[in-house]
């Protein structure tokens, strides 16, 4: 499910920014939970 996809990355990208990993993976993950996001919103809306 959607939901279960965005806690994932969610948990993977606070993960990465503890960890201080590489801005550029951070920036990566960030992106992708935000088009997640956006997808489950544009689902939800319809």
């Amino acid at each position: 499910m959607l939901n279960d996809e965005i806690c994932k990355l969610r948990d993977k990208l606070n993960k990465s920014i503890e960890d201080g990993e590489d801005y550029d993976i951070i920036y990566k993950l960030s992106v992708e939970l935000d088009e997640l996001i956006a997808e489950y919103y544009s689902r939800v809306d319809s």
